[in-house]
């Protein structure tokens, strides 16, 4: 008996993560960290309409971060490596709880009015999964420069006009930061009900910050292809 008694706790983590609550409270706890970065990455991002010497210096303060601790950049990719964890972590969750939800109700809605269903919510799956690529093709052109037609490592203000004057790249990232702000908007929607935000007294608000902060959050980074392909930054 005192076996048993002494498994079960080291095994609560595992139990409660097999269930649908466990998956949601990850990809709540996860959302947090990468709202915050999302939000931060967008107003650094604003640095480029301050010209090209205010963005490649606040580049360079981001490769320094660490220093003199760590070497130069480590600091840098290990943020990345604690994001792109949680990235994996959040579409591990969405995954097996989508396939949770099928093996649950392998026969599917003889009638389902999508009128009651928001559009974000709708495309909230495969969204996801678009931005996960989004994601590596973004890394691939602006961080490891491989995607990239005319990547200088030391120059990201020129990284960013150079690759926007193309405009299918720009409608790319103007596309994909579309599907972003539903992401977003649905994404925090769904983690205040996780938390257990959820009253009628404060939805409004919750629905209030959810879109307040999706059209912040993509207007700003939508700024700055629209600003580039309009010739406003050069």
């Amino acid at each position: 008996m005192e076996m048993v008694a002494t498994s079960r706790p080291a095994n609560w983590f595992l139990a409660f993560y097999r269930s649908a609550l466990g998956k949601k409270t990850v990809m709540a706890l996860t959302g947090i960290v990468l709202f915050g970065f999302v939000f931060m990455h967008m107003a650094g991002n604003l640095k480029i309409f301050m010209g090209a010497e205010a963005f490649n210096h606040y580049a360079e303060f981001l490769r320094a971060a660490g220093e003199p601790i760590l070497p130069h950049g480590v600091g840098l990719w290990m943020f990345r490596l604690v994001l792109l964890t949680c990235v994996a972590l959040h579409i591990t969750a969405a995954t097996q709880l989508t396939l949770q939800n099928r093996r649950a109700r392998p026969i599917a809605y003889k009638c389902l009015d999508p009128v009651q269903l928001g559009y974000a919510e709708r495309t909230m799956r495969w969204s996801g999964y678009l931005m996960g690529i989004y994601i590596i093709y973004h890394l691939l052109h602006f961080t490891v420069g491989t995607a990239h037609r005319d990547f200088i490592a030391v120059n990201p203000y020129h990284n960013v006009i150079s690759a926007f004057q193309f405009w299918p790249v720009a409608a790319v990232y103007i596309v994909a930061n579309l599907l972003l702000g539903m992401h977003l908007y649905h994404g925090l929607w769904s983690l205040f009900q996780t938390l257990g935000c959820n009253h009628p007294r404060y939805n409004p608000w919750r629905r209030v910050f959810a879109v307040t902060f999706s059209i912040v959050v993509t207007a700003g980074f939508l700024s700055v292809p629209i600003a580039v392909l309009s010739g406003l930054v050069s």
